[in-house]
C-alpha cells in the first residue's frame, strides 16, 4: 500500500494492520488521532505533511503479572522519488535475490513486519505470557514522530521498547537528534547592469554556507564513544536553495532550508542557539526560523539492562557479538526514552537503501530479527 506520510493510504494501511492484528486474537485500539489537540500540545514535536486526519494502533497481548515490552514500528514512508530510477514497481514487494523490494521495504515495513509476524506467532500458539506484549504501528515517523507522541499521550507506555529501524542487525541504544530549520536572507534589488548598487542576497548567503561549515566542522570535533565511527556524526546540510525573481535582477530574497545535526546529550534549545551564534558572525541579518520536524537526541539510560538482554540473543542466535553504536539520524526512540520507556534500535536491512530507489531488505534478515523478537518477548515477559 502507497501509505506515504499524511496520505490517505497512510490510514488505509492502518485500518488493514489492525484486522489482521484482530484475527490474531490481540487486544486492539485503533484511534483516529484528534489532531488539533495534539499539535496544540507545547511538546508536540513538529510535522511537515499536510494531514487530513491520522490514526494511531495499539495490540496488546499476555496477562498483567509481568512488565510490557513494547514493539514500536512506524507504517509511513518517503515518496517514490523519479521512478525511473526504479527497475520495478515500487509498491510491488517483488522478490529478488533474496530480498524483498519496495519503497518502505527497509524503512521500515520490513521492521514493522517482523514485530506483526513475531506477536501473531506468539499469539497463533497459545504461548500464555506472564507480561504484556505492545505492538505500535505509529504514523507520521518521517515527519517528525506525530504518531508515536500520540501514542504515548493516549497512555500505551511500556517497561522496554525496541523500534525495528533498518540497523543491519546492529543494537543501536542512542540516535542523535535533527532539526529543520528555515533562513531567509533579504537584501536590495537593482537592474543587473548596476548589480554592485543592489544587495545580492547570493552573495551573502555564500558566507552563511562557509560558516555552516565552519559550525559543523566544530560541532563534530569531540562526539560521544557511540558515534565515533561516524566521519561526521552531527551534519549540517541545506537542501533547498530559492533566490530570484528575474534573470536580469539582482535577487532580493533567498530562503534556504536544511538540517542540523543535535548531538547525543545536547539539549534542543543549546543545538539552536548555537546556530544562531554562528550567523551573527557574518554581519548582514539572517532571519532563522525552526519548522516541521524537529528531533531531539535519545540515548538508552545508563543500567538498562536492555542493551545486554537485546545483544545475548543476537549472539545466541548468530554466534557473534552484535556491532553496538549510535546512529545519525533522528527516530521515535528519543520519545519513548522520553516516556520513560527505555529503548533500542534493532531491526533489518541498511539504512544505505532507505529512502533510495529499488528499496530493499533482506528476507534472511527478516527472519533473524523476527525470531529475536519472539525470544525476547519470551526472556522479557515469562511464560506462565
Amino acid at each position: 500500500m502507497p501509505s506515504v506520510t499524511g496520505s490517505a493510504a497512510e490510514g488505509d494501511a492502518q485500518q488493514l494492520l489492525a484486522s489482521r492484528l484482530r484475527a490474531a486474537g490481540m487486544d486492539t485500539d485503533l484511534w483516529e488521532i484528534d489532531l488539533p489537540s495534539i499539535t496544540a500540545d507545547p511538546e508536540f514535536p513538529g510535522m511537515e505533511a499536510a494531514r487530513v486526519d491520522a490514526w494511531g494502533l495499539v495490540s496488546t497481548m499476555g496477562g498483567d503479572e509481568g512488565p510490557t515490552l513494547v514493539l514500536n514500528g512506524h507504517i509511513d514512508v518517503v515518496p517514490t522519488g523519479d521512478r525511473r530510477a526504479w527497475t520495478v514497481d515500487p509498491w510491488s514487494g517483488s522478490l529478488r535475490d533474496g530480498a524483498v523490494l519496495g519503497r518502505g521495504a527497509c524503512d521500515m515495513k520490513g521492521g514493522l513486519a517482523c514485530q506483526v509476524m513475531a506477536a501473531t506467532v506468539l499469539a497463533e500458539a497459545g504461548v500464555p505470557l506472564r507480561g504484556r506484549l505492545s505492538v505500535q504501528s505509529v504514523v507520521g515517523e518521517e515527519d517528525g514522530g506525530l504518531g508515536t507522541f500520540a501514542t504515548v499521550r493516549r497512555g500505551h507506555t511500556g517497561d522496554a521498547a525496541v523500534v525495528c529501524e533498518p540497523t543491519s542487525l546492529a543494537v543501536i541504544p542512542a540516535a542523535a537528534g535533527a532539526l529543520t530549520f528555515r533562513l531567509v536572507i533579504r537584501g536590495t534589488s537593482a537592474h543587473a547592469s548596476v548589480r554592485d548598487e543592489g544587495v545580492d542576497v547570493l552573495d551573502v548567503y555564500v558566507r552563511v554556507h562557509a560558516v555552516l561549515r565552519e559550525l559543523e566542522a566544530r560541532r563534530n570535533v569531540d562526539v560521544h564513544p557511540l558515534m565515533r565511527h561516524r566521519p561526521t556524526p552531527y551534519p549540517i546540510s541545506v537542501g533547498t536553495l530559492r533566490a530570484g525573481e528575474w534573470p536580469s535582477s539582482v535577487p532580493d530574497l533567498l530562503v534556504a532550508e536544511g538540517r542540523l545535526g543535535v548531538a547525543l546529550e545536547e539539549s534542543v534549545e543549546d543545538a539552536r542557539a548555537d546556530l544562531v551564534a554562528s550567523l551573527a558572525t557574518i554581519g548582514h541579518p539572517v532571519e532563522v526560523e525552526w519548522y516541521g520536524g524537529q528531533f531531539a537526541p535519545g540515548m538508552l539510560p545508563a543500567g538498562s539492562p536492555l542493551l545486554q538482554q537485546v545483544s545475548d540473543i543476537h549472539a545466541a542466535m548468530t554466534g557473534e557479538l552484535p556491532v553496538v553504536q549510535g546512529v545519525p539520524y533522528g527516530s521515535d526512540l528519543r520519545l519513548l526514552i522520553a516516556a520513560g520507556i527505555p529503548t533500542v534500535h534493532y531491526g533489518p536491512g541498511d539504512v544505505r537503501r532507505a529512502h533510495a530507489p529499488d528499496e530493499s531488505v533482506p528476507v534472511a534478515e527478516l527472519v533473524q530479527v523476527t525470531e529475536a523478537l519472539v525470544l525476547l518477548a519470551a526472556e522479557l515477559l515469562g511464560v506462565r
